[in-house]
């Protein structure tokens, strides 16, 4: 018998056909009223950015946020073709390097897990690191180091770390949420600050290639930049103050905690929809062994090494040398080819929302929202502005596309001849810069760091973004401060 006041299935299809067809049609509204040319848009740019982020925050659904605000853009510049747009910027997003990247070291980071979570090793982690950590703060501080000690990638560092320690926090009664909070902070930013790491190759050979470096001189030059990447070490200091209770955990944080206080489950709602684990029966072995764990996961770590930090390259080695090593203790090549696929399974979601995301960022800049924002911010910027202005634009730009590096390749190239013309400190702005791209991938709902993290530690995505939004505020607002401060002392 239905409740009293509770709408039937056909009064919600009913609703929800109402609402999406009023979206639409003011849609439709919106594409009539602007200008042809999308260079004449100027502040209507904003417009799908805006409703995408009203949106996520009404509804919580991020799937079919990004659709509609893709919809959108495609409606304000093709009209009545913007269905053909739409496919042809899927069509683009699916051929573009960084997705296939991306779907490759998801998918098989994914059948991974399954693969280690079939054959014990994660529980006999979990039964080692519990052994040590006997305490909650124990336990985070550990799962702190854990992500830190793979910092030379990000993804390497929130993937692996999520799989090892979610089972030992989730011990002691650690709300995943907060689980997630401590492995995304460390992850990037300790990525970030770290010279030999994927990130230091990547923004150093774009600096290189807008002639800010010597060819071989990247990483030399990008140390320079790193005293001035404030947000990555003031959100590190945040988070310690948090897990030792210097910062006291609040807002949608400390209603996480008090959930599981009241004996409600560690992992919100609509969780199981991206963990990683989903699907996968907890196996308990007679006698685990801890090398079930830490082989393939010390082939991948090389292999990434081995390869230049090439995270595709290592995956696929500890893949192929996972089959070869567990077979070889009597695991059925057939049940390791099943784990392979449920494990990829189990990606599906966070590939969609990265891939929804890049589409997001392709339509975006159709509409010329990036281009007009940058160009208000600098259109009468002076140098002792540009720190702090330079932080607050590509954060926000990076906190609604959710492009992370993507960013950075639009950013540099901006910021640099601006920067050589006011006389200013190239590595100060390309601190900033790099510092912006950490902020904006933290706190956006959909972003790659947002979306693997959740995965890893099987976290509903929009519920780890708004626990960890509130202390990545803290840091972002005590960082712009920290800009605008730099710029009047050393200009």
């Amino acid at each position: 018998m239905e409740k009293m006041n509770e709408p039937s299935k056909k009064d919600l299809i009913k609703q929800n056909l109402i609402v999406y067809g009023i979206l639409l049609a003011a849609f439709f509204v919106i594409g009539m009223l602007v200008p042809e040319n999308p260079a004449d848009f100027g502040m209507l740019s904003v417009i799908p950015a805006g409703f995408l982020i009203i949106f996520i925050f009404k509804t919580k659904r991020i799937v079919e946020g990004l659709t509609l605000a893709i919809i959108l853009c495609c409606i304000m510049v093709y009209k009545l073709d913007f269905l053909v747009a739409f496919a042809e910027i899927a069509t683009n997003t699916m051929m573009n390097e960084d997705i296939a990247f991306l779907i490759i070291v998801c998918g098989l980071m994914g059948s991974l897990v399954a693969v280690i979570e079939k054959n014990g090793g994660g529980f006999a982690f979990g039964n080692f690191v519990a052994s040590k950590a006997k305490t909650e703060k124990a336990s985070l501080f550990g799962t702190m180091l854990c992500s830190a000690l793979f910092s030379m990638d990000d993804y390497l560092s929130s993937l692996t770390s999520g799989i090892a320690m979610t089972p030992v926090t989730d011990r002691h009664k650690i709300p995943r949420e907060m689980t997630a909070y401590v492995i995304d902070t460390t992850a990037a930013p300790v990525s970030v600050l770290n010279p030999i790491s994927t990130w230091a190759v990547f923004i150093g050979g774009l600096m290189v290639a807008n002639g800010l470096a010597e060819e071989g001189q990247q990483l030399a030059t990008y140390v320079k930049t790193i005293p001035f990447n404030f947000y990555a070490m003031l959100t590190l200091i945040v988070m310690v103050l948090v897990v030792l209770g210097v910062i006291p955990k609040f807002g949608p944080m400390k209603a996480a905690y008090e959930r599981v206080a009241a004996g409600g489950p560690l992992a919100p709602p609509g969780s199981e929809k991206i963990d990683i684990r989903a699907g996968q029966d907890m196996v308990v072995p007679e006698n685990p062994k801890l090398r079930n764990f830490f082989v393939p996961i010390i082939i991948l770590i090389a292999g990434v090494c081995y390869f230049d930090f090439n995270m595709q390259i290592g995956v696929i080695l500890a893949i192929f040398l996972g089959f070869l090593f567990f077979v070889f203790q009597g695991m059925d090549p057939e049940v390791y080819a099943e784990a392979v696929i449920q494990g990829l399974k189990n990606m599906l979601l966070p590939i969609l929302l990265m891939i929804l995301a890049f589409c997001f960022a392709d339509a975006s800049e159709q509409v010329g929202f990036i281009s007009y924002v940058i160009d208000l911010a600098v259109r009468n910027i002076t140098l002792p502005l540009l720190p702090v202005t330079v932080f607050l634009i590509f954060a926000a730009t990076e906190f609604i596309m959710g492009i992370n590096w993507g960013m950075y390749i639009i950013a540099i190239p901006i910021v640099a001849p601006i920067t050589l013309a006011l006389g200013g400190d190239i590595g100060v702005t390309i601190g900033a810069v790099a510092a912006a791209g950490v902020w904006g991938s933290h706190c956006c709902f959909y972003s790659d760091a947002t979306i693997l993290t959740s995965a890893s530690t099987g976290c509903d995505n929009f519920r780890h973004a708004i626990t960890q939004l509130p202390f990545g505020a803290i840091a972002g607002i005590i960082s712009a401060i920290g800009y605008l401060v730099l710029g009047y002392v050393i200009y």
